[in-house]
């Protein structure tokens, strides 16, 4: 979030006020989102606490111009692959595209997603769900925010409300009776009800993101696999080994992708390969959605389909 933003929350909600329009708390808006933000953590493993840190931050806690008109909680622009409704704000310059959503649920669900399906933010996914200081740093090193203090501003909104409380698996009484307490909280003796290794679902698949050190061999003993399985879900030859940050699915890859995602605008350091990971479409299917023979690529800035067969010329 940049200066102009946080001017802009500043101005609209004296707008507000001055209309008689309800402002909401931080407390409040924290109450109301956060089951969601919790939901959103058991589909995607985005931890809770970033999320909820994350709007709280974007959006001044729903008092926002953006997300009033827009249900924009999290300052998402629009992107070469958005093919949502837009709106016009000011930002880091004038008139900049911002996606707009027809709910606020549709705009945590789509945060969650920008994460999961952007290779920037595929190292996240590595770190522990507890991990709320290396999310928020890891956030600002890939750009998700202009502002040089961002990591510590979500870091501060995190720690003042107890929020890393949600990354535990903790129920709502049990989260109500410690924010209401005045002794702190030490996050590192509650348990963890999750394992060592985050299981995320893209294209409703189980998918991983690759630590290091990483084998095809250890990762199908870990599920329970053959090796071939492992090749095959991901459409690599017997030999070939994973990359580190690299999205690996543990069972078989859709003939499709979901229907919020009907093409991919090609980036120049894209392949075929890494869309077939990222959108979970078997790599076969993704060559003849888009008449293409194996092993050819589009051109740089051309639209890669991933639901329906590319249009004859």
């Amino acid at each position: 979030m940049t200066r102009r933003i946080a001017l802009s929350i500043f101005f609209f909600t004296l707008t507000l006020i001055g209309f008689g329009q309800r402002i909401n708390t931080r407390e409040e808006y924290i109450e109301k989102y956060a089951p969601l933000a919790v939901s959103e953590m058991i589909r995607t493993g985005v931890p809770a606490s970033i999320t909820l840190a994350q709007a709280c931050l974007e959006s001044g806690d729903g008092n926002s111009e953006l997300s009033v008109k827009s249900n924009n909680h999290f300052g998402i622009k629009c992107k070469s692959s958005w093919r949502g409704k837009r709106v016009y704000h000011d930002d880091d310059a004038k008139g900049e595209c911002f996606r707009k959503y027809r709910s606020v649920e549709a705009s945590f669900v789509d945060h969650s997603d920008f994460l999961t399906l952007n290779s920037r933010y595929a190292g996240l996914f590595t770190l522990d769900l507890t991990d709320y200081k290396g999310w928020a740093r890891g956030l600002k090193k890939a750009g998700y925010a202009t502002n040089p203090h961002y990591a510590n501003l979500l870091i501060k909104i995190i720690e003042d409300h107890k929020l890393f409380l949600y990354d535990e698996g903790l129920d709502k009484s049990q989260i109500a009776r410690i924010q209401q307490s005045n002794q702190p909280v030490d996050g590192r003796n509650l348990i963890n009800p999750y394992q060592a290794r985050k299981v995320v679902l893209r294209n409703d698949l189980r998918s991983i993101v690759v630590k290091k050190g990483d084998t095809f061999q250890k990762i199908a003993q870990e599920f329970d696999l053959k090796e071939w399985e492992i090749y095959a879900y991901n459409d690599y030859q017997k030999g070939q080994q994973p990359q580190e940050n690299e999205i690996l699915y543990v069972e078989p890859k859709h003939r499709k992708a979901k229907k919020s995602h009907k093409t991919h605008r090609l980036e120049s350091d894209d392949t075929m390969h890494f869309i077939s990971q990222r959108y979970g479409v078997k790599l076969k299917r993704l060559y003849r959605l888009n008449r293409l023979k194996p092993g050819e690529r589009p051109k740089v800035g051309s639209f890669v389909y991933l639901r329906k067969k590319k249009p004859r010329r």
